[in-house]
């Protein structure tokens, strides 16, 4: 989720769900090590839990970073062996790794013995054509004996040349029964299912033979799917009561942004609220004037006026004609047989 899931994203997202863990965009060791720490590492106290997700694979540099993320604050640290991008395997980082698991294992070590808070992984089920469990199943097993406790399994090979990282994501073939049997031979560990599922039913049902589920650009793109997980999956009441609401708090942290004179306009977080009236009457044209450049130079709550005023007109025009559609076939059906 490379500039998808920043602190902007993740603040938005807190709003519908304050149960689930959430993962930063992938970041590489040498980002934090030779750049800009703040930039990289600050967010906001309402993330909690978030875990931060290091690309890297050199033990030191990551023992190092998982230092950081422990000094800053963050709930996890997460090493990423699963993202197939071909500028992630020129870094010898990513999908690659699972062709060396001592080396995985190694960093893993070095993570642990570094830090007190959690070190997880997340990986593919395989990678290019090497589609036997057996592969992933040694690739656990050394991990989760170098002291990792937590897996979050993408239930995709990554093929590393041919394939594009958007192609990863839905040419190769999901196989969700080697992660379900990475659950029954590792019973100990905690295995987090990731890939194609998008439905509340469908994350339930996974739920029978995992222990989490992962959901990244379903999330991303239909937010208001998040709203009621807390009380389905966490049996905790949901933060969200409409969407209204969580526009009114969203605009909040917004002006809080542009008072705090960040070095990201406020056009770069509200991007991640776009999908927020997704399904709803006028939810096109009110992206459509967040979108639009010509209101860039005005306050956020001067752009939410203009978009709510033309989203609520939209609705209430699409009301009226569904409205005169009812009366029309009431009409239709009571007019008595000539």
């Amino acid at each position: 989720m490379l500039d998808w899931t920043d602190k902007h994203c993740r603040f938005f997202h807190r709003l519908l769900t304050q149960k689930t863990r959430l993962y930063t965009e992938m970041v590489t060791t040498g980002a934090l090590l030779h750049g800009d720490q703040p930039r990289h590492l600050d967010f906001n106290s309402e993330e909690h839990p978030v875990a931060l997700q290091l690309g890297g694979s050199e033990p030191a540099d990551l023992a190092a970073c998982a230092k950081l993320a422990e000094q800053w604050g963050y709930d996890e640290v997460n090493l990423n062996c699963g993202c197939p991008s071909e500028r992630v395997q020129r870094g010898a980082f990513g999908a690659c790794l699972m062709a060396e698991p001592t080396l995985v294992a190694d960093g893993v070590k070095a993570m642990r013995d570094a830090v007190s808070i959690p070190v997880t992984v997340k990986h593919r089920i395989g990678i290019d054509k090497i589609e036997s469990y057996e592969f992933v199943r040694d690739f656990v097993g050394q991990i989760a004996d170098a002291g990792c406790e937590v897996f979050i399994v993408h239930a995709r090979n990554a093929w590393l040349q041919g394939l594009s990282p958007k192609e990863n994501r839905e040419i190769p073939p999901l196989r969700y029964e080697l992660v379900h049997q990475l659950k029954r031979d590792f019973p100990q560990l905690t295995i987090v299912l990731n890939g194609g599922v998008k439905t509340d039913d469908e994350i339930a049902e996974q739920l029978q033979h995992v222990d989490g589920v992962m959901v990244g650009r379903q999330a991303y793109h239909e937010p208001w799917q998040m709203v009621d997980w807390d009380r389905r999956f966490f049996g905790t009441p949901n933060p969200a009561q409409s969407r209204e609401q969580v526009e009114s708090v969203w605009l909040d942290y917004l002006e809080r942004h542009v008072a705090a004179g960040a070095y990201h306009h406020w056009t770069q977080a509200m991007r991640h609220a776009l999908g927020l009236w997704n399904g709803q009457a006028g939810s096109r044209r009110w992206r459509q004037i967040w979108s639009d450049h010509q209101y860039k130079a005005l306050p956020p709550r001067a752009v939410a006026e203009l978009a709510s005023q033309s989203r609520q007109g939209i609705a209430a025009h699409v009301a009226e004609h569904q409205a005169q559609t009812l009366a029309l076939r009431d009409s239709q059906v009571n007019e008595p047989a000539s």
